[in-house]
């Protein structure tokens, strides 16, 4: 289940019952595929399976069968998407209802983390205004984001499920990140993110590089790396700075991270694809 923000964990902890929402089959037009969940509790809910009438239809479902201790632990429903239902997608689903038991609920944690484990990293180097409000915007998202800090008041506030680390060599962090990671550059000092995004260039594994600033940083940072870090032009190419691109002249740190988010999230699915095509040929 691709859920971001609360865990699975934390949700089934925090609610006396659940019930599991699963997109069983999806034919023609649907909102999500099939494979899709939600978690639905008596006053909350996690996940989604698209929204719309056919969500509230099975939420509805779900608490019936919570609060009567007498009633099916387990119910299918056929749902045509069409103007019976207010929802003109088109397509068919049928949605699988299971109240959690212990053994289901043990099930959804260890799938969560296994799940967990596997999301593209982001490596947040800074933990300034910018390094917050991106914090932030990926924290909504399915990736696992740490923030590297040299000063441990920037770490303070961090969103729930962002991981820290306090460190005075934040460079030497980049080396132990896994291989399509993304790394996001943005600390409190010029000299800092230049050693970091050098360090980041000599991995040729990563998905994306992005070093916060202007056109005039990075071509500071091409004349530092080129002549004091023995760099090599066609690397500074792969470097994106600044990021979040000039299309939004707002330099506002949430608009930068609104930006810089879908930037990151565009190129981590590049990678992948890039990666599952190569392993595919060979």
């Amino acid at each position: 289940m691709a859920t971001s923000g609360q865990s699975v964990e934390t949700f089934l902890g925090a609610a006396e019952r659940g019930a599991l929402v699963t997109v069983a089959r999806a034919k023609g037009s649907t909102p999500r595929e099939a494979g899709a969940q939600m978690l639905v509790s008596p006053t909350a809910t996690l996940g989604t399976i698209g929204g719309g009438q056919l969500e509230f239809m099975a939420i509805d479902q779900a608490r019936q069968m919570l609060a009567d201790d007498r009633g099916p632990r387990e119910l299918m429903l056929d749902v045509p998407l069409g103007p019976e239902i207010g929802q003109c997608c088109g397509g068919r689903v049928e949605v699988l209802i299971r109240v959690i038991d212990e053994n289901l609920r043990t099930e959804l944690v260890r799938e969560a983390a296994v799940e967990a484990a596997r999301l593209p990293q982001v490596c947040l180097f800074g933990g300034g205004h910018v390094g917050h409000a991106l914090a932030a915007a990926l924290a909504l998202l399915p990736v696992r984001v740490t923030v590297v800090e040299t000063r441990a008041e920037a770490l303070e506030g961090m969103p729930d499920g962002i991981e820290t680390r306090l460190t005075p060599v934040p460079e030497e962090m980049v080396q132990a990140a896994p291989a399509g990671a993304a790394m996001v550059v943005l600390t409190h000092d010029h000299a800092l993110d230049f050693l970091i995004v050098a360090e980041a260039l000599k991995r040729d594994d990563v998905a994306y590089i992005g070093m916060i600033g202007s056109k005039t940083k990075k071509a500071t940072f091409r004349s530092w790396y080129l002549k004091s870090a023995d760099g090599d032009e066609r690397d500074i190419d792969r470097l994106v700075s600044p990021i979040g691109g000039e299309a939004v002249k707002d330099k506002r740190p949430a608009v930068i991270a609104a930006m810089a988010a879908a930037e990151i999230m565009a190129a981590l699915a590049a990678h992948a694809d890039a990666t599952n095509g190569a392993a595919v040929a060979g």
